[in-house]
């Protein structure tokens, strides 16, 4: 990988820079700026579980940054539905490693919305480059004594050719004892990607709405609408036959970006639409589980579980285009 002769140093064009944030609630946060030179900008943050927070396109933005603005893990308050409070958002937001979803009492435990593993810190972060990408490594631990004792090992490539992201993550079971495991990748299109013009298509074989509010408008799942004073959000469950696939693209701004994951892992693609002002996103969330809590999903048989000594490996490639 010999540099460029035009360049005084390889930053001028992509790379990967570690930064701090200072002042406000993110104060300290550990952030990794990834940058490839065909137009891709991504922002990891090392102190929330090497979620993405933002991503930029060719000068555009991607993704949906909360009201909340950074928050750093100090300050996240577990009980209920609190995690809305630290809730940054951003490009995604991984939720579990054992509960997803609504809060709820299950099998003992009290279980906050969405998991803690949100608002823990990454133990380790490297990033390498190779002659076609950048790669950045995340161990989060997630274990606990006498109880769950999980690792994620999560793997980010920013492709150097291509405007193409890949996560890779593989959970690994290193306690004794069988554990829930409940994974959802919150992914988060925000303004300009998302506004009343955008286009969504996803070809699901089926389409089942969360609750009777959501299944008023199931016929308009797709239909993207301007903020709405007082709009109360929508889900909707996506199935696929074969590969998971979501694409969304806005006019306005003549781009757009395509989700795809495999279904063999990611069994379910959970749809949140929430028009609000200020509160304006689009989710597109890929997981193994639906959202309506651990409790739910042990009633009805569809928690899933991952035994000691066991990995499990699960992935989604994203790619932006004009």
């Amino acid at each position: 990988m010999s540099l460029d002769p035009h360049l005084g140093h390889s930053s001028q064009l992509s790379g990967v820079e570690e930064l701090r944030i200072v002042g406000g609630k993110g104060d300290g946060m550990r952030l990794f700026q990834m940058r490839n030179a065909a137009g891709l900008f991504v922002t990891v943050s090392a102190d929330r579980r090497a979620d993405i927070s933002r991503v930029s396109f060719k000068g555009d933005n991607m993704g949906y940054f909360s009201p909340c603005g950074y928050v750093a893990p100090s300050y996240y308050d577990k009980h209920g539905a609190e995690f809305l409070g630290s809730f940054t958002a951003g490009f995604f937001t991984t939720c579990g490693l054992t509960a997803v979803g609504a809060p709820c009492e299950d099998d003992g435990e009290t279980l906050p919305l969405h998991g803690t593993i949100a608002n823990t810190p990454c133990e380790r972060v490297w990033w390498e480059e190779t002659d076609d990408a950048y790669v950045l490594h995340a161990v989060v631990n997630d274990s606990r004594i006498f109880a769950r004792k999980l690792v994620l090992f999560r793997t980010i490539c920013l492709s150097k050719r291509e405007n193409i992201l890949r996560i890779s993550d593989t959970v690994e079971n290193q306690g004794d004892a069988s554990s829930p495991l409940m994974l959802l990748y919150h992914m988060n299109m925000g303004y300009p990607l998302l506004s009343e013009h955008a286009v969504l298509e996803i070809p699901s074989i089926s389409v089942l709405a969360r609750d009777k509010h959501a299944e008023e408008d199931l016929d308009t799942w797709d239909k993207m609408l301007p903020p709405t004073p007082g709009f109360v959000e929508q889900c909707y469950y996506h199935r696929f036959d074969g590969e998971g696939l979501a694409r969304i693209y806005n006019p306005d701004i003549k781009k757009g970006l395509e989700l795809r994951f495999d279904t063999g892992a990611l069994d379910s693609l959970t749809e949140w639409k929430m028009m609000g002002v200020h509160d304006y996103v689009l989710g597109l969330e890929p997981g193994n589980c639906t959202p309506d809590g651990r409790d739910v999903l042990r009633k009805e048989g569809r928690l899933k579980f991952i035994d000691p000594g066991e990995k499990k490996a699960f992935s989604f490639c994203v790619r932006f285009f004009e």
